[in-house]
């Protein structure tokens, strides 16, 4: 992929073209606000934008294979809509739900899914542990919000038995998983996978931790 220098803004490879298919021209929208928005509102720094598309939309797709047909989704931290809202764009199959603490990232997040008309998107102002016992879902996906045994005490009661979570994550996640056993023993985890995806054939490999709870 190449930086323009005009703009800053990583240029899309046509692997990541072809990666988004159908749902390319929201994508290219969404990008594109975040481009100009999403600095000014926090959500981004200007480092990021050189990395804009490889480092955050194309590894926010590589969750999208381990998450069945026409599940009902929660994005737990969705931030600045990572992975949630790339996982809505590639999946309109599915029934996203985008849960965000912070009211001007719950108000971003509004705004994208105003803007890009997903129309299978919720967006939720409300911390996971809130949630306990409220509402269960198919999966539950999570980027950048914490270790895995914190992250396992906020997600894990939000999976519906059967369910799984799907977490991106980085070079420390056996490190993390193995900190974590105890917790993830609790909270009904039978299987722990690690898998290396590549969403696009010029990019990196992300790391995805898929934990499917008991039935």
């Amino acid at each position: 992929m190449t930086e323009p220098e005009e703009a800053g803004v990583e240029e899309p490879s046509d692997a990541v073209r072809e990666l988004f298919g159908l749902a390319w021209a929201p994508a290219e929208h969404f990008a594109k606000m975040l481009a100009e928005e999403g600095e000014l509102r926090g959500l981004i720094g200007p480092r990021e934008l050189p990395r804009l598309w490889s480092r955050h939309l194309v590894n926010s797709a590589a969750v999208v294979p381990f998450i069945p047909e026409a599940a009902a989704v929660a994005d737990v931290g969705s931030g600045a809509g990572f992975p949630g809202v790339v996982v809505a764009l590639l999946r309109p199959d599915l029934d996203v739900h985008l849960i965000e603490p912070m009211e001007r990232r719950v108000t971003w997040l509004s705004d994208v899914v105003e803007e890009l008309g997903l129309d299978n998107v919720t967006v939720v102002q409300a911390r996971a542990e809130e949630l306990h016992g409220k509402v269960a879902f198919d999966v539950v996906t999570a980027r950048a919000v914490a270790a895995m045994d914190k992250l396992a005490r906020w997600t894990m009661p939000l999976v519906k038995p059967g369910g799984r979570l799907v977490a991106l994550k980085g070079q420390r996640a056996e490190e993390e998983l193995d900190s974590a056993k105890y917790v993830l023993r609790k909270f009904g985890v039978a299987e722990v996978r690690v898998e290396q995806v590549i969403p696009v054939a010029d990019g990196e490999a992300t790391t995805v931790v898929v934990l499917d709870k008991r039935r």
